[in-house]
């Protein structure tokens, strides 16, 4: 009897369980699934680690008057935005508000981030409020007073361009008086 031996052929491993690669789909799988995580991951962590308090505070205020714009022509009264230049806050009371309720308001005050401050508020055509408080009054009819917000963290400047008319509020770079924001328009 002759015994037939049996050459080996050279094989695939594909499946065997001593492979020890990644197939394509694993690493394209893996892949796809890293850049899902960086994609929803790096804006909240790029905010946390490199949070600029000043364009912090200024989108703040800018949605705060335009909540304000629209509530007093919705409810048809004049809103008063209050800022407290001491505690770096600001409140909002209707202007038929009695003292005692504008005092409860206050207790609700909003702070701006941590190191940043309203460094005055200039109101077209009067003087500039810079001590204690400074309020910007927006009418029931849909316009606001023409102001200039200044805030200001560490060297860095920004100011809030209120128009009256205009629902929008521009915010630009610096310290800029009312005349250079119009050039700047």
């Amino acid at each position: 009897m002759k015994w037939a031996v049996k050459k080996k052929t050279g094989t695939s491993t594909v499946g065997s369980l001593n492979n020890s690669g990644y197939t394509l789909i694993e690493l394209i799988v893996v892949t796809v699934l890293i850049g899902i995580v960086l994609y929803l991951g790096l804006p909240a962590l790029r905010d946390t680690l490199l949070d600029d308090s000043l364009k912090s505070a200024s989108r703040q205020l800018v949605g705060a008057v335009r909540e304000l714009r629209s509530e007093a022509v919705r409810e048809q009264v004049d809103y008063v935005l209050l800022f407290d230049f001491s505690r770096n806050s600001y409140w909002t009371y209707t202007a038929d508000m009695t003292p005692e309720k504008r005092d409860e308001r206050r207790h609700y005050a909003k702070s701006l981030p941590e190191g940043v401050r309203v460094q005055d508020i200039h109101l077209v055509g009067r003087e500039r409020q810079e001590e204690d408080e400074g309020t910007i009054t927006f009418f029931k009819q849909g316009y606001v007073q023409p102001a200039l917000i200044h805030l200001a963290w560490g060297e860095r400047r920004l100011t809030l361009v209120l128009e009256p008319f205009l629902s929008t509020v521009k915010v630009l770079e610096g310290y800029v008086d009312y005349e250079q924001s119009l050039e700047e328009m």
